[in-house]
Protein backbone atom coordinates (compact mmCIF):
# COMPACT_ATOMS: atom_id res chain seq x y z
CA UNK A 1 0.00 0.00 0.00
CA UNK A 2 2.89 2.38 0.81
CA UNK A 3 4.43 1.74 -2.60
CA UNK A 4 1.07 2.30 -4.32
CA UNK A 5 0.59 5.61 -2.50
CA UNK A 6 4.05 6.74 -3.59
CA UNK A 7 3.37 5.67 -7.20
CA UNK A 8 0.02 7.48 -7.34
CA UNK A 9 1.60 10.55 -5.74
CA UNK A 10 4.33 10.58 -8.39
CA UNK A 11 1.80 10.21 -11.21
CA UNK A 12 -0.25 13.10 -9.81
CA UNK A 13 2.83 15.34 -9.59
CA UNK A 14 3.91 14.52 -13.14
CA UNK A 15 0.37 15.13 -14.41
CA UNK A 16 0.18 18.49 -12.67
CA UNK A 17 3.60 19.55 -13.96
CA UNK A 18 2.85 18.51 -17.53
CA UNK A 19 -0.51 20.27 -17.37
CA UNK A 20 1.15 23.46 -16.20
CA UNK A 21 3.81 23.18 -18.88
CA UNK A 22 1.25 22.57 -21.61
CA UNK A 23 -0.53 25.73 -20.60
CA UNK A 24 2.60 27.88 -20.52
CA UNK A 25 3.03 30.34 -23.37
CA UNK A 26 5.41 28.93 -25.94
CA UNK A 27 5.64 25.57 -24.18
CA UNK A 28 6.11 22.41 -26.26
CA UNK A 29 3.23 19.95 -26.45
CA UNK A 30 4.05 16.55 -24.93
CA UNK A 31 2.66 13.20 -25.90
CA UNK A 32 1.64 10.62 -23.32
CA UNK A 33 5.14 9.13 -23.56
CA UNK A 34 6.67 12.51 -22.70
CA UNK A 35 8.15 12.99 -26.17
CA UNK A 36 7.62 16.36 -27.83
CA UNK A 37 4.89 16.56 -30.44
CA UNK A 38 5.34 18.88 -33.42
CA UNK A 39 3.45 22.09 -32.65
CA UNK A 40 1.31 23.61 -35.35
CA UNK A 41 3.19 26.02 -37.60
CA UNK A 42 2.50 29.71 -37.04
CA UNK A 43 0.07 31.20 -39.54
CA UNK A 44 1.63 32.39 -42.75
CA UNK A 45 1.48 35.98 -43.92
CA UNK A 46 -1.07 34.91 -46.50
CA UNK A 47 -3.44 33.53 -43.90
CA UNK A 48 -2.97 36.62 -41.77
CA UNK A 49 -3.78 39.00 -44.59
CA UNK A 50 -7.47 38.71 -43.76
CA UNK A 51 -6.93 39.61 -40.09
CA UNK A 52 -9.08 42.43 -38.75
CA UNK A 53 -7.50 45.87 -38.55
CA UNK A 54 -5.69 47.04 -35.46
CA UNK A 55 -7.93 47.32 -32.42
CA UNK A 56 -6.43 50.70 -31.57
CA UNK A 57 -9.13 53.35 -31.79
CA UNK A 58 -8.37 56.29 -34.06
CA UNK A 59 -7.28 59.47 -32.28
CA UNK A 60 -6.64 57.66 -28.99
CA UNK A 61 -3.50 57.04 -26.95
CA UNK A 62 -2.98 53.98 -24.74
CA UNK A 63 -1.55 55.31 -21.50
CA UNK A 64 0.52 52.90 -19.40
CA UNK A 65 -1.89 50.83 -17.36
CA UNK A 66 -1.90 51.57 -13.66
CA UNK A 67 0.29 54.68 -13.99
CA UNK A 68 -0.01 56.85 -10.88
CA UNK A 69 -1.43 60.34 -11.35
CA UNK A 70 0.51 63.50 -10.56
CA UNK A 71 -0.59 67.11 -10.80
CA UNK A 72 1.59 69.72 -12.43
CA UNK A 73 1.81 72.88 -10.38
CA UNK A 74 2.20 76.50 -11.49
CA UNK A 75 4.85 77.01 -8.80
CA UNK A 76 7.99 74.95 -8.18
CA UNK A 77 7.41 75.24 -4.43
CA UNK A 78 4.57 72.70 -4.51
CA UNK A 79 5.87 70.52 -7.38
CA UNK A 80 5.19 66.80 -7.02
CA UNK A 81 8.07 64.31 -7.14
CA UNK A 82 8.79 62.13 -10.19
CA UNK A 83 10.72 58.92 -9.50
CA UNK A 84 12.87 57.57 -12.37
CA UNK A 85 11.57 54.21 -13.54
CA UNK A 86 7.91 55.07 -12.95
CA UNK A 87 5.58 56.31 -15.70
CA UNK A 88 3.02 58.91 -14.61
CA UNK A 89 -0.30 60.26 -15.85
CA UNK A 90 -1.01 63.99 -15.69
CA UNK A 91 -2.61 66.83 -17.67
CA UNK A 92 -1.33 69.94 -19.42
CA UNK A 93 -3.29 73.22 -19.24
CA UNK A 94 -3.71 75.41 -22.28
CA UNK A 95 -1.72 78.27 -20.77
CA UNK A 96 1.40 78.55 -18.64
CA UNK A 97 4.08 76.14 -17.46
CA UNK A 98 3.50 73.29 -15.06
CA UNK A 99 6.29 71.92 -12.87
CA UNK A 100 7.33 68.54 -11.49
CA UNK A 101 10.21 67.84 -9.10
CA UNK A 102 13.27 65.56 -9.44
CA UNK A 103 15.59 64.65 -6.53
CA UNK A 104 18.85 63.65 -8.23
CA UNK A 105 22.27 62.35 -7.21
CA UNK A 106 25.50 63.76 -8.57
CA UNK A 107 26.51 60.82 -10.76
CA UNK A 108 23.54 59.74 -12.92
CA UNK A 109 21.94 61.10 -16.05
CA UNK A 110 18.17 61.51 -15.90
CA UNK A 111 15.85 61.97 -18.88
CA UNK A 112 12.18 62.96 -18.75
CA UNK A 113 9.90 62.50 -21.76
CA UNK A 114 6.46 64.10 -21.84
CA UNK A 115 3.81 62.82 -24.26
CA UNK A 116 0.97 65.30 -24.67
CA UNK A 117 -2.29 64.08 -26.20
CA UNK A 118 -4.74 66.63 -27.66
CA UNK A 119 -8.45 65.73 -27.74
CA UNK A 120 -9.34 63.85 -30.91
CA UNK A 121 -11.69 66.58 -32.14
CA UNK A 122 -9.53 69.57 -31.21
CA UNK A 123 -8.70 72.02 -34.00
CA UNK A 124 -4.90 72.36 -34.01
CA UNK A 125 -2.40 74.50 -35.88
CA UNK A 126 0.73 73.14 -37.56
CA UNK A 127 3.02 75.02 -35.15
CA UNK A 128 1.10 74.13 -31.99
CA UNK A 129 2.82 71.73 -29.64
CA UNK A 130 4.52 70.97 -26.33
CA UNK A 131 7.89 72.01 -24.85
CA UNK A 132 9.94 70.36 -22.08
CA UNK A 133 12.86 71.77 -20.07
CA UNK A 134 14.82 70.39 -17.11
CA UNK A 135 16.00 73.16 -14.77
CA UNK A 136 18.15 73.45 -11.69
CA UNK A 137 16.98 74.98 -8.41
CA UNK A 138 17.86 78.46 -9.72
CA UNK A 139 15.73 78.14 -12.85
CA UNK A 140 18.63 77.61 -15.26
CA UNK A 141 18.15 75.08 -18.06
CA UNK A 142 20.25 71.91 -17.85
CA UNK A 143 19.59 71.12 -21.50
CA UNK A 144 18.20 72.97 -24.50
CA UNK A 145 14.38 73.11 -24.44
CA UNK A 146 12.85 70.45 -26.69
CA UNK A 147 9.67 71.20 -28.63
CA UNK A 148 7.36 68.86 -30.56
CA UNK A 149 4.72 70.31 -32.89
CA UNK A 150 1.68 69.07 -34.81
CA UNK A 151 3.18 69.58 -38.26
CA UNK A 152 1.77 70.01 -41.75
CA UNK A 153 -0.89 67.34 -41.32
CA UNK A 154 -2.71 69.60 -38.78
CA UNK A 155 -4.06 66.49 -37.11
CA UNK A 156 -4.39 65.97 -33.34
CA UNK A 157 -1.81 63.35 -32.38
CA UNK A 158 0.43 62.38 -29.44
CA UNK A 159 3.41 64.75 -29.23
CA UNK A 160 6.54 63.75 -27.31
CA UNK A 161 9.34 66.08 -26.18
CA UNK A 162 12.17 65.33 -23.74
CA UNK A 163 14.58 67.02 -21.36
CA UNK A 164 17.64 65.86 -19.46
CA UNK A 165 20.09 66.47 -16.65
CA UNK A 166 23.05 64.84 -18.42
CA UNK A 167 26.35 63.86 -16.79
CA UNK A 168 29.16 64.44 -17.42
CA UNK A 169 28.01 67.97 -18.23
CA UNK A 170 29.73 71.14 -19.38
CA UNK A 171 27.02 73.05 -17.52
CA UNK A 172 28.61 73.18 -14.08
CA UNK A 173 25.43 74.36 -12.39
CA UNK A 174 23.67 71.07 -13.23
CA UNK A 175 26.36 68.66 -12.03
CA UNK A 176 25.56 68.35 -8.37
CA UNK A 177 23.09 66.34 -6.34
CA UNK A 178 19.94 68.14 -5.34
CA UNK A 179 16.50 69.27 -6.46
CA UNK A 180 15.70 69.84 -10.12
CA UNK A 181 12.47 70.65 -11.93
CA UNK A 182 10.74 69.57 -15.12
CA UNK A 183 8.84 72.36 -16.84
CA UNK A 184 6.18 71.42 -19.42
CA UNK A 185 4.16 73.91 -21.44
CA UNK A 186 2.00 74.31 -24.54
CA UNK A 187 3.42 76.41 -27.35
CA UNK A 188 1.55 78.52 -29.91
CA UNK A 189 -1.82 77.41 -28.61
CA UNK A 190 -4.85 77.89 -30.84
CA UNK A 191 -6.46 80.82 -29.04
CA UNK A 192 -10.03 79.79 -29.79
CA UNK A 193 -9.65 76.32 -28.31
CA UNK A 194 -8.75 76.34 -24.60
CA UNK A 195 -8.71 73.14 -22.57
CA UNK A 196 -6.36 70.59 -21.06
CA UNK A 197 -4.38 67.97 -22.92
CA UNK A 198 -3.69 64.58 -21.35
CA UNK A 199 -0.05 63.99 -20.45
CA UNK A 200 2.21 60.97 -19.86
CA UNK A 201 5.55 61.50 -18.10
CA UNK A 202 8.37 58.95 -18.30
CA UNK A 203 11.46 59.76 -16.18
CA UNK A 204 14.44 57.45 -16.79
CA UNK A 205 17.81 57.09 -15.02
CA UNK A 206 21.01 56.22 -16.88
CA UNK A 207 23.84 55.25 -14.50
CA UNK A 208 27.40 56.51 -14.87
CA UNK A 209 30.10 54.47 -16.58
CA UNK A 210 32.50 52.31 -14.59
CA UNK A 211 35.36 53.96 -16.48
CA UNK A 212 35.42 57.27 -18.29
CA UNK A 213 34.66 56.90 -22.00
CA UNK A 214 35.17 59.11 -25.04
CA UNK A 215 34.12 62.73 -24.64
CA UNK A 216 33.61 63.65 -28.29
CA UNK A 217 31.27 62.49 -31.05
CA UNK A 218 32.52 60.04 -33.70
CA UNK A 219 34.06 61.84 -36.65
CA UNK A 220 32.59 59.57 -39.33
CA UNK A 221 30.14 56.72 -39.78
CA UNK A 222 28.51 54.83 -42.63
CA UNK A 223 25.71 57.12 -43.76
CA UNK A 224 24.74 55.07 -46.82
CA UNK A 225 21.11 53.96 -46.73
CA UNK A 226 20.77 50.25 -47.51
CA UNK A 227 17.97 48.85 -49.62
CA UNK A 228 14.89 47.99 -47.56
CA UNK A 229 13.92 44.33 -47.02
CA UNK A 230 11.75 42.82 -49.76
CA UNK A 231 10.52 39.58 -48.20
CA UNK A 232 6.83 38.72 -47.83
CA UNK A 233 5.02 40.91 -45.33
CA UNK A 234 3.87 39.53 -41.99
CA UNK A 235 0.64 40.87 -40.49
CA UNK A 236 0.97 42.79 -37.22
CA UNK A 237 -1.17 45.07 -35.08
CA UNK A 238 0.47 48.25 -33.88
CA UNK A 239 0.15 49.30 -30.26
CA UNK A 240 -1.65 52.40 -29.04
CA UNK A 241 1.19 53.94 -27.02
CA UNK A 242 4.83 53.64 -26.00
CA UNK A 243 3.92 51.24 -23.22
CA UNK A 244 2.01 48.91 -25.57
CA UNK A 245 4.23 49.18 -28.65
CA UNK A 246 4.33 46.00 -30.74
CA UNK A 247 7.76 44.34 -30.90
CA UNK A 248 9.24 43.98 -34.39
CA UNK A 249 12.57 42.82 -35.77
CA UNK A 250 14.15 43.16 -39.19
CA UNK A 251 11.67 42.39 -41.94
CA UNK A 252 8.52 43.53 -43.72
CA UNK A 253 5.39 44.14 -41.69
CA UNK A 254 1.79 44.77 -42.73
CA UNK A 255 -0.83 46.68 -40.73
CA UNK A 256 -3.92 48.83 -41.28
CA UNK A 257 -4.20 52.44 -40.15
CA UNK A 258 -7.26 54.67 -39.96
CA UNK A 259 -7.41 58.47 -40.32
CA UNK A 260 -6.50 60.09 -37.00
CA UNK A 261 -4.82 56.94 -35.70
CA UNK A 262 -1.30 56.63 -34.25
CA UNK A 263 0.44 53.24 -34.16
CA UNK A 264 3.47 52.33 -32.05
CA UNK A 265 6.12 49.66 -32.73
CA UNK A 266 9.48 48.90 -31.09
CA UNK A 267 12.65 47.45 -32.62
CA UNK A 268 15.60 46.06 -30.60
CA UNK A 269 18.83 47.81 -31.63
CA UNK A 270 22.14 46.80 -30.02
CA UNK A 271 25.38 48.66 -29.43
CA UNK A 272 27.04 49.23 -32.81
CA UNK A 273 23.91 48.52 -34.85
CA UNK A 274 22.08 50.83 -37.25
CA UNK A 275 18.32 50.88 -37.79
CA UNK A 276 16.55 51.90 -40.99
CA UNK A 277 12.83 52.08 -41.71
CA UNK A 278 10.42 53.00 -44.48
CA UNK A 279 6.64 53.36 -44.41
CA UNK A 280 4.34 52.75 -47.39
CA UNK A 281 0.70 53.79 -47.45
CA UNK A 282 -1.55 51.89 -49.85
CA UNK A 283 -3.85 53.47 -52.39
CA UNK A 284 -7.39 54.46 -51.47
CA UNK A 285 -10.40 52.99 -53.21
CA UNK A 286 -11.90 55.13 -55.98
CA UNK A 287 -14.10 57.90 -54.66
CA UNK A 288 -13.09 57.27 -51.06
CA UNK A 289 -13.84 54.31 -48.82
CA UNK A 290 -16.67 55.89 -46.81
CA UNK A 291 -17.96 59.13 -48.23
CA UNK A 292 -14.72 60.97 -49.02
CA UNK A 293 -14.41 62.95 -52.22
CA UNK A 294 -11.21 61.16 -53.17
CA UNK A 295 -9.83 64.02 -55.28
CA UNK A 296 -7.76 66.11 -52.82
CA UNK A 297 -4.21 66.34 -51.56
CA UNK A 298 -3.44 66.06 -47.84
CA UNK A 299 -0.04 67.60 -46.97
CA UNK A 300 1.83 65.75 -44.24
CA UNK A 301 -0.77 62.99 -44.26
CA UNK A 302 1.57 60.34 -42.85
CA UNK A 303 4.17 61.00 -40.18
CA UNK A 304 6.83 58.35 -39.50
CA UNK A 305 9.04 58.99 -36.47
CA UNK A 306 11.90 57.18 -34.74
CA UNK A 307 12.30 57.58 -30.97
CA UNK A 308 15.10 56.20 -28.80
CA UNK A 309 14.62 54.06 -25.66
CA UNK A 310 13.94 57.11 -23.45
CA UNK A 311 11.37 58.40 -26.00
CA UNK A 312 13.65 61.09 -27.40
CA UNK A 313 12.97 61.94 -31.03
CA UNK A 314 15.79 60.83 -33.33
CA UNK A 315 14.29 61.57 -36.75
CA UNK A 316 10.95 61.84 -38.53
CA UNK A 317 9.55 62.32 -42.00
CA UNK A 318 6.16 63.30 -43.42
CA UNK A 319 4.44 62.07 -46.57
CA UNK A 320 1.71 63.91 -48.49
CA UNK A 321 -1.13 61.78 -49.85
CA UNK A 322 -3.49 62.12 -52.79
CA UNK A 323 -5.05 58.68 -52.87
CA UNK A 324 -2.24 56.86 -54.69
CA UNK A 325 0.27 54.70 -52.88
CA UNK A 326 3.11 56.69 -51.29
CA UNK A 327 6.27 55.85 -49.37
CA UNK A 328 8.70 57.68 -47.13
CA UNK A 329 11.98 56.73 -45.48
CA UNK A 330 13.79 57.88 -42.37
CA UNK A 331 17.22 59.39 -42.96
CA UNK A 332 20.24 57.23 -42.19
CA UNK A 333 21.26 57.31 -38.53
CA UNK A 334 24.63 56.28 -37.06
CA UNK A 335 25.34 53.01 -35.27
CA UNK A 336 24.30 53.07 -31.62
CA UNK A 337 27.21 54.41 -29.57
CA UNK A 338 27.65 56.04 -26.18
CA UNK A 339 29.77 58.84 -27.68
CA UNK A 340 26.99 59.89 -30.09
CA UNK A 341 25.59 62.03 -27.27
CA UNK A 342 28.30 64.59 -27.84
CA UNK A 343 27.14 65.35 -31.40
CA UNK A 344 25.35 68.57 -32.25
CA UNK A 345 22.85 66.91 -34.60
CA UNK A 346 19.85 65.42 -32.83
CA UNK A 347 19.75 62.63 -35.40
CA UNK A 348 23.21 61.55 -34.19
CA UNK A 349 23.02 62.40 -30.49
CA UNK A 350 19.73 60.53 -30.12
CA UNK A 351 21.44 57.22 -31.01
CA UNK A 352 23.25 57.14 -27.68
CA UNK A 353 22.18 53.83 -26.17
CA UNK A 354 21.02 50.35 -27.05
CA UNK A 355 17.48 49.17 -26.39
CA UNK A 356 14.00 49.43 -27.86
CA UNK A 357 13.77 52.09 -30.55
CA UNK A 358 10.20 53.13 -31.31
CA UNK A 359 8.67 53.57 -34.75
CA UNK A 360 5.54 55.74 -34.53
CA UNK A 361 3.17 56.18 -37.47
CA UNK A 362 0.32 58.72 -37.59
CA UNK A 363 -2.27 59.08 -40.35
CA UNK A 364 -3.82 62.56 -40.43
CA UNK A 365 -7.53 62.82 -39.68
CA UNK A 366 -7.94 64.95 -42.83
CA UNK A 367 -7.31 61.83 -44.93
CA UNK A 368 -10.75 60.67 -43.83
CA UNK A 369 -12.36 63.83 -45.21
CA UNK A 370 -10.88 63.19 -48.64
CA UNK A 371 -10.78 59.41 -48.89
CA UNK A 372 -13.17 58.06 -46.28
CA UNK A 373 -12.62 56.76 -42.78
CA UNK A 374 -11.89 53.16 -43.76
CA UNK A 375 -8.43 51.76 -42.98
CA UNK A 376 -5.57 52.06 -45.45
CA UNK A 377 -2.86 49.46 -45.84
CA UNK A 378 0.41 50.28 -44.09
CA UNK A 379 3.69 48.48 -44.84
CA UNK A 380 6.79 48.95 -42.67
CA UNK A 381 10.17 47.80 -43.93
CA UNK A 382 12.71 47.56 -41.12
CA UNK A 383 16.42 46.77 -41.41
CA UNK A 384 18.93 46.42 -38.57
CA UNK A 385 22.50 46.52 -39.86
CA UNK A 386 25.61 45.22 -38.13
CA UNK A 387 26.41 42.86 -35.29
CA UNK A 388 25.51 43.89 -31.75
CA UNK A 389 28.56 44.57 -29.59
CA UNK A 390 29.22 45.06 -25.92
CA UNK A 391 28.01 48.10 -24.04
CA UNK A 392 30.10 50.86 -22.50
CA UNK A 393 30.09 49.30 -19.04
CA UNK A 394 27.62 50.97 -16.69
CA UNK A 395 28.43 51.18 -12.99
CA UNK A 396 24.85 50.43 -11.99
CA UNK A 397 21.39 49.53 -13.25
CA UNK A 398 19.10 51.75 -15.24
CA UNK A 399 15.69 52.73 -13.91
CA UNK A 400 13.55 51.08 -15.16
CA UNK A 401 15.84 48.05 -15.16
CA UNK A 402 17.03 46.60 -18.46
CA UNK A 403 16.09 49.66 -20.49
CA UNK A 404 19.41 49.85 -22.36
CA UNK A 405 19.48 46.20 -23.39
CA UNK A 406 18.71 45.25 -26.97
CA UNK A 407 17.61 41.66 -26.35
CA UNK A 408 14.00 40.52 -26.17
CA UNK A 409 14.22 40.41 -22.40
CA UNK A 410 15.27 44.06 -22.25
CA UNK A 411 12.27 45.07 -24.33
CA UNK A 412 9.62 43.60 -22.09
CA UNK A 413 6.50 42.01 -23.46
CA UNK A 414 4.06 43.84 -25.67
CA UNK A 415 0.70 44.55 -24.12
CA UNK A 416 -0.78 44.86 -27.59
CA UNK A 417 -2.00 41.90 -29.57
CA UNK A 418 0.77 39.46 -28.75
CA UNK A 419 4.18 38.39 -29.94
CA UNK A 420 4.95 38.84 -33.60
CA UNK A 421 6.59 36.19 -35.76
CA UNK A 422 9.86 37.19 -37.41
CA UNK A 423 9.88 38.36 -41.00
CA UNK A 424 13.57 38.81 -41.81
CA UNK A 425 14.91 38.38 -45.28
CA UNK A 426 18.27 36.96 -44.35
CA UNK A 427 19.83 40.40 -44.65
CA UNK A 428 22.37 42.25 -42.61
CA UNK A 429 21.76 40.99 -39.12
CA UNK A 430 19.45 39.05 -36.96
CA UNK A 431 16.25 39.35 -38.94
CA UNK A 432 13.28 37.07 -38.58
CA UNK A 433 13.60 35.76 -35.07
CA UNK A 434 11.13 37.47 -32.77
CA UNK A 435 8.50 34.77 -32.81
CA UNK A 436 10.98 31.90 -32.59
CA UNK A 437 12.86 33.60 -29.76
CA UNK A 438 9.62 33.98 -27.86
CA UNK A 439 8.74 30.31 -28.41
CA UNK A 440 12.23 29.21 -27.42
CA UNK A 441 12.09 31.32 -24.27
CA UNK A 442 8.76 29.82 -23.32
CA UNK A 443 10.02 26.31 -24.00
CA UNK A 444 13.16 26.84 -21.93
CA UNK A 445 11.16 28.27 -19.07
CA UNK A 446 8.73 25.35 -19.17
CA UNK A 447 11.59 22.85 -19.34
CA UNK A 448 13.21 24.44 -16.31
CA UNK A 449 9.93 24.09 -14.41
CA UNK A 450 9.83 20.37 -15.29
CA UNK A 451 13.39 19.78 -14.09
CA UNK A 452 12.89 21.67 -10.84
CA UNK A 453 9.67 19.89 -9.87
CA UNK A 454 10.92 16.45 -10.92
CA UNK A 455 14.11 17.10 -8.95
CA UNK A 456 12.03 17.82 -5.85
CA UNK A 457 9.97 14.68 -6.56
CA UNK A 458 13.10 12.49 -6.67
CA UNK A 459 14.49 13.94 -3.44
CA UNK A 460 11.18 13.52 -1.62
CA UNK A 461 10.84 9.97 -2.95
CA UNK A 462 14.29 9.03 -1.67
CA UNK A 463 13.62 10.56 1.71
CA UNK A 464 10.38 8.60 1.99
CA UNK A 465 12.14 5.39 0.98
CA UNK A 466 14.72 6.05 3.66
CA UNK A 467 11.99 6.61 6.20
CA UNK A 468 12.90 10.22 6.79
Amino acid sequence: MGRRRRAWWRVAVVGAVLGAVAGAPGAPVLAASGAPVQSPSPPSSASLSSSPPSSTTASSYAFVAGAPSVTGTVSTGAAELLEPGTTYRSSLPSEGKVYYRLDLDGTSTVYVAATAVPPADAPVAATEGVRVTVQDADGRACSAPDTATIGAGRSPRPLTAWGARALPSKRSLCRGAGTYYVAVERVLRTESVPGDWDLELAPVLEPRLRQAGPSSAPESWDSATPSPPVSGAVRVRGGGGFGSATALEQGVWRDDVRPGQTLFYKVPVGWGQQVYATAELGSASAGGASGGSGNGLVPGAVNLALYNPVRGLVDDTSISYSGSQRSGALAAVPPVGYDNRYAVSGRVSGMRFAGAYYLVVHLAARVGEEFGDGPLGLTLRVRVKGEAGGGPGYAGESEPAGLFQAGLGGLGSSSGDGVVAGAGDGGASGGGGAGMKAVAFGGIGAGTLVLVVLGVWVVVGRRRAAGV
